[in-house]
């Protein structure tokens, strides 16, 4: 059994039990949240493909937030002496699946 969620702006395919890494979510690590987007669900075979969205919710507990790994950003023009390097660390929320309700 997985479905196919939209969670923070990004399609996430879930299962129970997963560990899954998102893009940032409100929240305290240990809260419960509730996704209600839901754009395909599959069990033994049978799948329900939403036009757009299936009726039913993902329940998920907040396990911690964190930081991925460093991108470099790096501008130059040529020949005018202009060179500029940021880096940026995307903020992260790992969530374990815990029911997926149809």
């Amino acid at each position: 059994m997985f479905a196919v969620v939209k969670i923070a702006g990004s399609q996430v395919e879930v299962s129970p039990n997963a560990k899954v890494d998102v893009p940032f979510i409100n929240g305290n690590p240990g809260d419960i949240v509730e996704f209600s987007d839901i754009l395909l669900f599959e069990d033994n075979g049978t799948t329900k493909v939403g036009t757009p969205l299936i009726k039913g919710t993902v329940s998920a507990k907040i396990i911690e937030h964190f930081k991925g790994d460093k991108l470099i950003v790096f501008k130059k023009r040529r020949r005018k002496g202009y060179r500029k390097m940021n880096g940026h660390r995307q903020q992260y929320t790992k969530i374990e699946i815990t029911n997926i309700k149809i």
